[in-house]
């Protein structure tokens, strides 16, 4: 029998708290070796093959299994278990172990795994990366690894990308894992140490990208140096209140990423920081004289910006005017790099930082919004006096300055799960740093039923004000028809900006961003009624399912408009696919504008600059230039920021080096 390339023995040990070691940089011959091994040897046709071989397996297996009663079939959980535990994954027990899932899916929540979803769990299984199309049912697909490995004894980590989804996917799923004498956990924000570690105890556990990696931090902080496993045990046998009780984490085994591409690619470029206050909270004034200084300063005259990476440097007639103007302020501002470092985040907290954009404010606290997910990120902070900064632009209580103790980047994270795989439905053309970093090939998936996606010609137009105006009468045209319309913005901002506007014509719709998200899971079940109209920041964009009322499936499904391109296509697409799953019909369009945010800065390619000098938006010529002219942006943004998270795994690698000899490297 074939055996899947994992070890026979599972790491059910917590006392070890197993990782992988991902020190050591491949060099020379052995990156070239690796690069052709992973974009050519392990070809996704070959695994595909051995995945429709395995499907026969599990068919025949679910005809055997239908027929037996619940004991009979206790009892063939209880046997696998144990032959999963001696001999591994072979193809004969995982086989086995798919059809069991299938069969108790079934009996708990009347759901049976399609040959699409089977050959997802098996290409996780292997630790690769599942690229299923949106609608396709990644959820359900994600029992069958999850449960095969927890069955062996294999923590499993299933991390998706926001609280709301690790909720619902954890309960919908949890009567199958049970079924199956498997416990499961859930971690989520605001939890307290005790209920994050009694979850991360459990076979299955379901958590968001954010909370296992700071959750790992926390204990980076708690074993400092001193990590050995040989240290812990020793610990154990010797004293009373030994660290290993204040860990939250048991160890990184094996972790099924949803929407991996959110996660290990367009969230990797921003490292991870657990700061701690320094106990200096009497600094309002010293922020409103930064700010009011930043003020003073012109733009071109005084300092430079450049807005794609924030990044702001002082002219030399610039620091001049500071060194003047501070000679009446306090004595801190005497210090020559304390004032520009200072002055310079104030620049960009008062030219890069925009609320309702970057930032929303509640309750009179400034509360960050992902970009990539459009969610507040409760208790989080910007570094370096960068957050006080904008607390006191926005007139809210100051909090204290934070020291970073510990830091670490998505990449370096991920890379020290001993097996990682996952699964999203835009990953090919990111397959490369896919497995330049993480070691994850990438399988296209087939899916269940032919895509009924009726994808619309792009609508462009040469301001921001005609763009809403189209938005507003194609949204009043569909809905005439009795369907319903979801509406993707990029910002809060923007989405109160239309929402003003359907107002203004007498739409009736609802708005979900980051100021109303606990209403989420309302505003979602309602998205698919007839006539209904929703507008939605990123928050809809991933992992959403709209349930079509039978009326608006007969009408043509839902329709979905997107309002500005993203950084990259895959996020396009995304917003794309809330429309048209599983068969069901639906349509899609993009009405955008060569004025929006992205298209204006550095990255703008020629074009878009030559075209707005002559906005002749009805032109065939025109339409066809300004969309070359947008993708061209979009492509050239997506390279720099790979560029990025090249850059911050190099520095990573580089610091690891540098504080090696310190055992503390995080």
């Amino acid at each position: 029998m074939k055996t899947l390339s994992w070890p026979h023995i599972a790491p059910i040990d917590h006392l070890c708290r197993p990782e992988r070691d991902e020190s050591g940089e491949l060099e020379g011959v052995d990156h070239l070796w690796h690069q052709l091994h992973g974009r050519f040897l392990r070809h996704p046709a070959r695994q595909l093959r051995w995945c429709r071989r395995q499907i026969a397996a599990i068919r025949a297996h679910e005809t055997e299994l239908k027929g037996l009663d619940e004991p009979d079939l206790q009892q063939r959980i209880r046997q696998l278990r144990i032959d999963l535990m001696r001999s591994g994954f072979r193809d004969d027990l995982v086989a086995l172990s798919f059809a069991l899932v299938c069969e108790v899916a079934d009996r708990t929540l009347g759901m049976r795994h399609f040959d699409s979803q089977l050959i997802g769990g098996l290409v996780m299984i292997c630790g690769m990366v599942a690229e299923m199309q949106t609608g396709e049912g990644k959820t359900l697909t994600a029992t069958l690894p999850a449960a095969t490995a927890a069955l062996a004894g294999w923590p499993v980590h299933v991390i998706s990308v926001n609280d709301y989804l690790t909720e619902r996917d954890a309960e919908e799923m949890g009567p199958v894992y049970r079924a199956l004498g498997l416990s499961v956990g859930c971690v989520v924000h605001g939890q307290q140490p005790p209920e994050r570690q009694q979850a991360y105890r459990a076979n299955v556990i379901y958590c968001t990208n954010k909370e296992v990696a700071f959750d790992y931090l926390r204990d980076k902080l708690v074993l400092q140096e001193r990590q050995t496993p040989l240290r812990l045990m020793a610990e154990d046998l010797f004293k009373r209140n030994h660290r290993r009780q204040r860990l939250i984490l048991p160890g990184l085994h094996f972790a099924i990423v949803d929407e991996a591409d959110s996660i290990l690619i367009d969230e990797a470029r921003t490292p991870l920081i657990i700061s701690g206050s320094d106990g200096n909270d009497q600094e309002q004034n010293f922020f409103e004289q930064a700010l009011n200084l930043a003020r003073s300063l012109a733009r071109g005259e005084h300092f430079t910006l450049r807005e794609e990476t924030n990044e702001v440097r002082l002219t030399d007639s610039g620091k001049s005017l500071l060194e003047m103007r501070s000679e009446t302020l306090d004595p801190v501002w005497r210090g020559t790099i304390r004032r520009e470092s200072t002055v310079v985040q104030a620049l960009v907290a008062l030219n890069c930082f925009h609320r309702d954009e970057h930032y929303v404010v509640v309750e009179d606290k400034v509360q960050i919004v992902d970009e990539f997910t459009g969610r507040i990120m409760a208790d989080r902070s910007w570094e370096k006096g960068l957050h006080q900064l904008i607390e006191v632009k926005e007139g809210c209580e100051i909090t204290g300055q934070r020291e970073s103790l510990a830091r670490i980047s998505y990449q370096k994270f991920f890379r020290r799960y001993l097996k990682l795989s996952g699964m999203t439905g835009t990953a090919h053309e990111i397959r490369h740093e896919l497995w330049d970093v993480y070691n994850l090939s990438v399988v296209k998936i087939p899916t269940n039923k032919p895509v009924q996606r009726n994808i619309l010609p792009d609508t462009i137009r040469s301001d921001i004000a005609s763009k809403w105006e189209q938005v507003v009468s194609r949204t009043e045209e569909v809905r005439a028809e009795g369907r319903s319309v979801l509406i993707g913005t990029r910002s809060v901002a923007s989405s109160e900006q239309l929402s003003d506007q359907l107002s203004e014509r007498g739409i009736d719709h609802v708005v979900l961003n980051a100021k109303n998200d606990h209403e989420e899971a309302e505003i979602v079940s309602r998205a698919g009624e007839p006539h209904r109209v929703t507008i939605a920041t990123n928050m809809a964009g991933r992992g959403t399912d709209i349930k079509l009322h039978p009326n608006v499936r007969k009408q043509g499904g839902l329709h979905v408009i997107l309002t500005e391109r993203h950084e990259a296509g895959r996020i396009d697409r995304q917003l794309f696919g809330r429309c048209g799953r599983q068969g069901d019909p639906g349509s899609c369009e993009a009405i955008v504008s060569i004025d929006d945010a992205m298209l204006t800065t550095r990255h703008a390619s020629l074009p878009l600059s030559l075209l707005r000098r002559f906005p002749d938006t009805k032109g065939r010529w025109w339409q066809k230039i300004a969309f070359w002219g947008i993708l061209r942006t979009q492509k050239r943004v997506e390279k720099y920021y790979a560029k990025v998270r090249r850059r911050l795994l190099k520095q990573d690698r580089q610091r690891t080096s540098l504080l090696s000899f310190s055992g503390r490297p995080d």
